[in-house]
């Protein structure tokens, strides 16, 4: 088997500063680290969801450019107190090694509590980003300092803070975001309510929280702030549902062997449950350029 040419060092500088690159907004969220004893004010920080840094490894060196392989164990007959209760549990520990084709092979670790929801899971994206960080994806997330908000009576941010200039990707800038904005409480349309929640099983569960949080502003169909924002859900979720009727039509003229090819080639499972918005637009340009045909 050939092995591939060493890259030169112009090539692997231009990689790692392509990896450097700040993250979409959109792909950023902020989480609640800990709140103010009166609970009106939290401590919130950015993060990127695990596949956003996927996302950017494929785009650079494609899905079969890279690999991760992880190992778990776990470290039995711990105490941790909750709400002053000694909890008896256990701790669930990944170890995730990131390899990319000619640029070498760095190893991240996480840990969760054994009795937290998927814990497996969350230790395993704490990892993985970790390993990600070494080669600069995603370092500049750790760069935040401490940032406290207003919280509303959910314990959600009333305002997001704005990103500064260097958590931006070149070309790309962002308005702050007013507390007025973002949580703005108004009528709403129930039976609008009732058309997002139908869209659940045709978009499967990814696509149709994203949409809800990016145009709804919401974790939950009931609890879109007002009639605009429900709107701006609805247009979004018909918008993709006519992708993946274009996608359905576009299987059909690909034939299923160039369908499953494609699948395989960009590591998704089944259409069902695709992990974002813009894997249904990748999954969409690969089976046009499969079949030929022109972007519609």
């Amino acid at each position: 088997m050939a092995f591939a040419a060493k890259l030169s060092g112009v090539e692997r500088e231009k990689l790692f500063a392509q990896l450097e690159v700040p993250f979409h907004p959109d792909q950023i969220k902020w989480r609640v680290l800990r709140t103010s004893s009166d609970g009106r004010s939290g401590l919130v920080l950015p993060f990127a969801d695990p596949r956003a840094y996927t996302d950017r490894l494929n785009q650079l060196f494609t899905p079969a450019g890279w690999t991760r392989e992880y190992t778990v164990s776990t470290v039995p007959s711990l105490t941790r107190m909750e709400r002053g209760k000694a909890i008896v549990t256990s701790k669930v520990m990944v170890a995730t090694a990131v390899t990319i084709n000619r640029l070498g092979s760095h190893t991240g670790t996480g840990e969760e509590w054994a009795d937290r929801d998927n814990a497996v899971t969350a230790a395993d994206a704490q990892a993985f980003k970790r390993a990600c960080s070494c080669f600069g994806l995603g370092r500049y997330l750790y760069s935040f300092g401490e940032t406290w908000v207003q919280l509303n009576q959910r314990g959600d941010p009333v305002a997001l803070p704005a990103l500064p200039e260097w958590a931006l990707p070149p070309g790309v800038t962002v308005q702050p975001i007013s507390a007025q904005s973002v949580d703005v409480r108004g009528p709403v349309d129930h039976r609008l309510t009732a058309v997002i929640e139908s869209f659940r099983g045709t978009l499967g569960v990814d696509i149709y929280e994203e949409i809800l949080r990016r145009a709804g502003h919401s974790k939950d169909a009931r609890t879109i702030p007002n009639a605009e924002r429900q709107k701006n859900a609805v247009e979004w979720m018909q918008a993709t549902a006519r992708g993946f009727e274009r996608l359905h039509g576009l299987v059909e003229v690909a034939g299923d062997a160039r369908f499953i090819a494609a699948m395989d080639s960009l590591k998704f499972a089944t259409t069902t449950c695709l992990p974002s918005l813009a894997a249904l637009k990748q999954l969409i340009a690969e089976l046009e350029s499969i079949s030929g045909q022109q972007v519609a």
